[in-house]
């Protein structure tokens, strides 16, 4: 991830704010600190992004989060780095089974995007669930996560976020009492699975690098992409 010149403005002015801390003279909250170690449960701000940028090449302080979370949060197993495709070298890799929802299947992501994920879920996915519906998300349906090929498969185009498993597709939500959201289906109209979707968007905007959906291009009908390049690249 690549901060925005107006964050960078800000992370100064927060560098500056440093030496007023180190002399104990205000505290800033740990969500704002870009100093201060990310935490699951931090609310969100302009700086969780940064913040999950830095554990791209921290396999160390990304799994500290992961293992930090709350019991239940998220069922993940560390992989070595590992090339199961010939140009496409996976690094900071975890394989995720389970989290506070269920999968149709397990996948392969980088550290940080399991954290991205798990932040999303715990505190945008699971709000929009029960202010709209009164109810949790049980299950989520996925359309996978590495793929070692470049954007829409052309062979002129740059490497999609897929290729590092920095990327996963997800194409529908089912509740606890078994109603099923789909991005096709539900995504127009005026009733509560469209605002449903809507808000998963919106919130997914806040956490991901990149958040692309149907309002993005008729690839993305059938599914929102969450993926780590770019800062708050909502479509």
């Amino acid at each position: 991830m690549k901060p925005s010149l107006a964050f960078l403005a800000f992370s100064f002015a927060l560098i500056a704010a440093g030496i007023a801390l180190d002399k104990d003279v205000w505290t800033i909250p740990q969500e704002w600190n870009p100093f201060a170690p990310l935490a699951i449960d931090d609310p969100l701000t302009p700086v969780t992004q940064w913040k999950l940028g830095r554990l791209e090449g921290d396999r160390e302080a990304c799994r500290d989060v992961l293992d930090a979370a709350p019991a239940g949060t998220l069922n993940y197993t560390p992989l070595a780095d590992y090339t199961p495709v010939a140009g496409c070298p996976l690094k900071n890799v975890v394989r995720v089974r389970r989290a506070g929802v269920d999968f149709n299947a397990s996948f392969v992501v980088s550290c940080p995007l399991a954290v991205a994920w798990t932040l999303f879920e715990r505190q945008r996915l699971q709000p929009a669930a029960r202010e709209v519906f009164g109810e949790p998300v049980a299950s989520v349906r996925h359309l996978g996560s590495f793929a070692c090929r470049n954007i829409y498969h052309r062979d002129n185009a740059r490497r999609s976020d897929h290729a590092t498993a920095e990327a996963l597709d997800v194409a529908a939500f089912r509740l606890a009492d078994g109603r099923r959201v789909s991005v096709l289906d539900d995504w127009t109209g005026d009733d509560d699975a469209a605002d449903f979707l809507h808000r998963v968007r919106d919130g997914a905007c806040e956490v991901f690098g990149t958040t692309l959906g149907p309002d993005y291009n008729a690839a993305h009908a059938n599914h929102f992409h969450f993926g780590m390049r770019g800062i708050s690249l909502c479509r």
